[in-house]
């Protein structure tokens, strides 16, 4: 497994030989509240952050193939498909993934954009341990990006998967956004993720 920093890239071909699936996972947690009693009397110990991970497929020039998000868990040609919304962050592992049949992607995606946002409009400050990882069809991590960023922003494109003469670089990124949709993100994926 690569751990790495932002703006680094890794073969994922190289490190899983007959790659054919993956998985991106999306990890969080919300940062602990220290509450009083009467805090958590009124308020409830409720913690929650309502982060959603998206999937933009694009093709060499950045125009938008397909989009998958909580609102459409599905392409259109069937090969990414989104786990569902979490609502919470909490637990351990993954919080979404995002599962993606190489095999069966259409020849003119090029790029996948993976982001992260919030609708709600909570900010990285209220989110800890966040990362993101793939792994391969055969269960192991192919590659991690700790997310050590924090800040005002409500949403990042976090990393991508660009193709590379057949075969699947992927870069971490952590850019900051402010959007909390994905629409609202586009033109900084397309600046961030297309070279």
């Amino acid at each position: 497994m690569v751990s790495l920093s932002k703006n680094q890239s890794v073969s994922l071909s190289k490190q899983s030989t007959s790659l054919a699936k993956i998985d991106f996972g999306l990890g969080w947690d919300p940062v602990a509240q220290k509450k009083g009693f009467l805090s958590r009397l009124f308020s409830g110990d409720s913690n929650e952050i309502d982060l959603d991970a998206s999937c933009i497929l694009l093709d060499k020039s950045g125009n938008t193939i397909d989009v998958v998000w909580f609102g459409q868990l599905n392409s259109e040609c069937g090969s990414v498909k989104h786990s569902g919304d979490n609502l919470t962050g909490e637990g351990d592992g993954d919080d979404e993934v995002i599962s993606v049949d190489l095999i069966k992607l259409p020849a003119d995606v090029e790029y996948l954009a993976f982001t992260v946002n919030s609708f709600r409009g909570q900010t990285f400050n209220d989110v800890e341990n966040a990362f993101c990882r793939v792994v391969d069809q055969n269960g192991k991590e192919l590659a991690r990006y700790q997310l050590n960023e924090q800040g005002a922003h409500t949403g990042i494109i976090i990393s991508s998967l660009c193709r590379n003469s057949g075969q699947w670089d992927f870069t971490a990124h952590g850019v900051a956004c402010r959007g909390r949709t994905i629409e609202n993100m586009y033109p900084q994926v397309v600046e961030t993720v297309v070279r």
